[in-house]
């Protein structure tokens, strides 16, 4: 199972690898008839902001790992394994419960968008936005394993868990 979550986190980043180029080469484009042609595509920036947007939540969702979160916990760092367990089973659940309760709404906007197109790619903006809701699932998901992995094995040493991730 570890071998096949390995290739489709390498695939995801093989994906937001594609998009960066995607994103890099239209920016080179941009640049090139705006200012050796003088004749700017205007393409070429809503093609841009399209990339970046399902890079950040495309990558929020299939790649940037729990550890890999800024986190403030001096708090939670400070108490016994036991309440530290619970602060991190009401946390993964208030996180799991937000974007569960947020998630139909959310669809309902994002599917009313398919009236809409973008202004010059002329892409259904519901096609667009479509990410966002994909994230919610993912991040949804990943909350919903870290109950069951804080279940059945408790809280990680964080200090073992930061070294191990500095090693990947």
């Amino acid at each position: 199972m570890g071998a096949i979550f390995h290739w489709l986190r390498k695939g995801a980043e093989a994906i937001s690898a594609l998009m960066m180029f995607g994103l890099f080469a239209t920016f080179l484009l941009q640049i090139y008839s705006r200012y050796v042609m003088d004749a700017p595509f205007g393409w070429t920036l809503e093609l841009c902001l399209i990339f970046w947007l399902w890079m950040v939540f495309f990558g929020g969702a299939f790649i940037v790992r729990e550890r890999d979160h800024i986190r403030f916990d001096i708090l939670y760092m400070a108490v016994p394994r036991g309440p530290r367990r619970v602060m991190a089973l009401i946390s993964a659940l208030a996180i799991a419960a937000a974007f569960l309760w947020s998630l139909e709404p959310t669809w309902g906007w994002i599917d009313f968008l398919k009236i809409k197109k973008s202004a010059t790619l002329r892409v259904p903006m519901r096609d667009i936005y479509s990410i966002y809701a994909i994230f919610l699932v993912a991040v949804i998901a990943a909350q919903l394993w870290r109950i069951v992995t804080l279940f059945k094995h408790g809280v990680e040493d964080e200090a073992s868990a930061s070294t191990a991730g500095a090693d990947q």
